[in-house]
């Protein structure tokens, strides 16, 4: 599962990474395979900026579930201090740690240029950056006059993350697992997945195209509660895409009476996209994503207002899995 830490309306970061863990142990207990947490700046309804501190917080209240970054957004950063701050993580929680790095900020421009103290990082050097990176993962080569320490040798599995067909191509390059983010960008689903398997190059990490998809769920014990429950991630998407992002507000019954009717376009997307609905709908829409994508895993999102709501949604979505594939 993917988790930002969301803050909600009248709490705090403390909270939400406390949640975060507290998510995390329940996944684990429910047969989870890896809990991944993103890199995001500036924003007030988010509090996994610090992402390898919060991947350790977690990985410290867990035992066995595989914990990483979904991801860390390479350009604000130089590739060794990643690499060994994931070194650090993955000596101290041997086997469990996973690094996922994508080529968008997480920001905006302004606070691009308060993390970097420059622009210079452009996506253009993502590519070079990945390299960069996974050198300082891999052994020491004779003559290496910089070393990640820790982190050479710790061979920490990095996957390319992506919501285009840009990343797509790289990760097959590469030779290396792939994640699309189609939880909140589907359009170029189906076309970068078929990039990604028709141009991979298999290497000395990946014998065979790995392709993980991004879906969001909102589960409930029937399908008029979690579109209830729903709602507050429904506003969320509108605030952040009109330019008011913030924590994430309660769940209210008729969420379109708060906005004006040009807004219901942007309602309807967030929810067209995701799956929303009681223990059969949910594996109805499990099963109907697996066979469109083909995925080798499914990892899932989603924001509730309630810590209790979400961690009962992680609960009947890991059922519905089960029905969903048994079925299948």
């Amino acid at each position: 599962m993917l988790d930002l830490s969301t803050i909600r309306e009248g709490s705090d970061a403390g909270e939400a990474l406390r949640n975060s863990r507290d998510l995390a142990v329940h996944a684990e207990r429910l047969g989870y395979t890896r809990f991944w947490l993103a890199e995001h700046h500036n924003m007030t309804g988010v509090a996994s900026a610090a992402t390898a501190v919060a991947i350790g917080y977690v990985a410290e209240g867990t035992t066995s579930i595989r914990v990483g970054a979904g991801g860390v957004m390479l350009p604000n950063h130089a590739p060794l201090v990643i690499a060994e701050q994931f070194g650090t993580l993955a000596s101290l929680y041997p086997g469990r740690i996973d690094l996922g790095v994508g080529r968008a900020p997480g920001t905006d421009q302004v606070t691009s240029h308060a993390l970097r103290r420059t622009l210079s990082g452009d996506v253009d050097q993502f590519p070079a950056s990945v390299r960069e990176l996974l050198g300082y993962l891999d052994d020491a080569r004779p003559g290496q006059r910089v070393r990640a320490v820790p982190g050479q040798g710790t061979h920490v599995p990095v996957y390319v993350l992506g919501s285009s067909t840009y990343g797509a191509q790289l990760a097959a390059a590469f030779g290396l697992p792939y994640a699309f983010a189609s939880h909140f960008a589907p359009a170029d689903l189906d076309v970068a997945l078929r990039l990604y398997r028709e141009r991979f190059e298999p290497s000395e990490v990946l014998q065979q195209p790995y392709a993980i998809a991004g879906l969001t769920v909102c589960a409930a014990p029937t399908d008029d509660e979690a579109l209830h429950l729903f709602s507050s991630a429904q506003q969320a998407f509108v605030n952040l895409r009109t330019g008011r992002p913030g924590p994430l507000p309660p769940p209210v019954r008729d969420v379109r009476s708060l906005y004006p009717t040009e807004i219901g376009p942007l309602l309807d997307d967030v929810l067209t996209r995701s799956v929303v609905g009681s223990p059969e709908t949910v594996a109805d829409g499990l099963a109907a994503f697996a066979e469109r994508t083909k995925a080798d895993e499914i990892i899932v999102a989603g924001q509730f207002f309630d810590h209790r709501d979400r961690v009962r949604s992680l609960e009947i979505t890991a059922q519905a899995a089960v029905a969903a594939f048994e079925a299948a």
